[in-house]
């Protein structure tokens, strides 16, 4: 059987966020951390938006991420809710990263020439951002696992 991703608690999660404001691209890695936390999004989700999916035409966040088949592991469209916490989130980053080009990927990466991280490459910077943060055992895919956790822990999921 494969191992689970481990879920990280509130002070895991502190100490990747302190060590990210500590870095470059910090408000990039907090946005791209918390949108797998607060959103349940996989990596591949993740890397695969364009700045249009998440921001409207009138420059702000939107209520709804609309994921289409390419997207998604299973090749079934679907609708991500931006919660209140993480469209604070998200217009903090747009600040600092708002590309004329709406095309754009949402997340840049800082590789020139390079149109944003891929899952493979945003897979190693998380992968990075958690040893440097010194939260072992953790994974591209802790966000998402400690996401759902805590929408099971709320009683989100029926019986």
């Amino acid at each position: 059987m494969a191992k689970q991703a481990k879920t990280l608690n509130e002070q895991e999660l502190r100490k990747v966020l302190d060590y990210i404001l500590t870095r470059k691209h910090s408000a990039r890695n907090r946005a791209l951390l918390m949108t797998t936390f607060l959103s349940g999004m996989r990596v591949g989700e993740v890397s695969s938006l364009r700045f249009s999916d998440v921001v409207d035409s009138d420059g702000n966040i939107r209520n709804e991420i609309r994921l289409t088949p390419e997207m998604t592991k299973g090749q079934y469209a679907r609708v991500v809710f931006v919660n209140e916490r993480l469209c604070k989130e998200l217009q903090q980053y747009i600040r600092l990263y708002n590309p004329a080009d709406r095309t754009m990927k949402f997340f840049y990466s800082q590789k020139r020439g390079s149109d944003g991280f891929n899952a493979n490459t945003l897979t190693q910077h998380f992968h990075f951002l958690y040893k440097k943060a010194g939260v072992d055992g953790a994974s591209s895919h802790s966000g998402r696992r400690s996401f759902i956790t805590n929408l099971a822990s709320k009683g989100v999921f029926g019986q």
